[in-house]
């Protein structure tokens, strides 16, 4: 039977913890005295703007109307008209996110009206040109936009992953042996060997295989960090990944 002392170091930990998540940010932003809220949102919110992008494009708006929306959703979503929705125990944060831009589509649609581009309003910051060619670049596919939203929020992860991987490589002088080994991460998958990535890094092989190990177990770790701040339970992690690599997987 776990101790008071035991129960609360479990308290605590778990609030440390929840103090690094998506959700906390959300929640944190809606209160004005909360120290660099506004600003953490912002960034989360152009970590992840390019699914619900897709999303909105599935739905049928052209792209300039799509870029509109998008920008238009992000401008009320920093004016924290839906921190009010924000709940953890509700669910994941990309379904809080999908929701409250569902939310905001019926009640455009209800609006009929039109929007002008942003509104005057602060918008997250995109490339809308590279927007579209990322999107027009997407395999065809008949799954539902529901679908295609999740298994795009699940390659925005890997990516932001891999780039946060990628900087700490570069910054430790490793950024050559990073470029030959980030196709490796997920196990060889065919391409060139490793004596031969070995001979251009001017490595031994046995080397350059410690080095990618070294190198995949850091991802995973990365990966698991980045999936807990989309969580609201630590025990949520192992589940949401088995969840997205399905998805990526199809």
């Amino acid at each position: 039977m776990p101790t008071r002392d035991a129960e609360h170091r479990s308290s605590s930990d778990h609030q440390e913890w929840f103090a690094t998540t998506h959700w906390s940010v959300v929640l944190a932003a809606g209160h004005d005295s909360a120290p660099g809220g506004r600003e953490a949102l912002e960034k989360l919110c152009h970590a992840y703007w390019y699914p619900l992008y897709t999303f909105v494009r599935r739905q049928g708006h052209r792209p300039e109307d799509a870029q509109d929306v998008t920008q238009e959703f992000f401008a009320r979503f920093l004016e924290k008209e839906y921190f009010g929705l924000a709940d953890p125990a509700r669910g994941r944060f990309r379904s809080f996110l999908l929701a409250s831009l569902k939310n905001f589509l019926a009640e455009q649609h209800r609006q009929a009206g039109r929007l002008k581009r942003g509104g005057g309003k602060t918008l997250v910051s995109w490339d809308a040109a590279t927007a579209e060619e990322r999107f027009v670049a997407e395999p065809k596919d008949e799954a539902t936009p529901e679908h295609i939203y999740e298994r795009r929020w699940a390659l925005t992860l890997l990516e932001k992953v891999l780039s946060s991987l990628g900087e700490e490589l570069t910054s430790a002088g490793k950024e050559r042996v990073f470029a030959e080994l980030k196709n490796h991460l997920w196990g060889d998958q065919g391409g060139e060997s490793y004596s031969v990535i070995a001979a251009r890094l001017e490595m031994t092989e046995g080397a350059l295989k410690v080095a990618a190990h070294r190198l995949r177990l850091r991802y995973r770790e990365l990966l698991r960090e980045e999936v807990a701040h989309t969580v609201a339970r630590h025990e949520e992690i192992d589940e949401e990944l088995r969840y997205l690599i399905a998805v990526i997987r199809g």
